[in-house]
């Protein structure tokens, strides 16, 4: 999976299409990401020892990581993802765009 936790990152697909956000989890089992404030949803909680008051609460649901892409800092550009090895045998990201390291 390309997309690691606190990349910001472009929604390209779905209803948020067009926001950008940063990374909160990624699910590579499942490749999926949560994005903050992006694919809100409203969750119905009764209250009880952790939360005491009960209600509709929103909150960030996964999102597949196909609709996002990886803004790069450097030509603040969505981007695809390349991997490369560095001349001491370290492997990166790199962006596609632009051919600057990431990592």
């Amino acid at each position: 999976m390309k997309i690691r936790k606190n990349d910001t990152v472009l929604v390209i697909a779905g209803k948020d299409r067009g926001k950008t956000g940063k990374v909160r989890f990624v699910y590579p089992s499942e490749n999926k990401v949560i994005v903050e404030n992006v694919n809100m949803i409203k969750k119905h909680a009764r209250a009880n020892a952790q939360t005491k008051q009960g209600g509709i609460i929103e909150l960030e649901a996964k999102m597949n990581a196909s609709n996002v892409m990886l803004l790069c800092e450097k030509c603040k550009k969505p981007a695809r993802i390349g991997y490369k090895f560095l001349e001491d045998g370290k492997k990166v990201r790199y962006c596609r765009v632009c051919n600057e390291v990431l990592d």
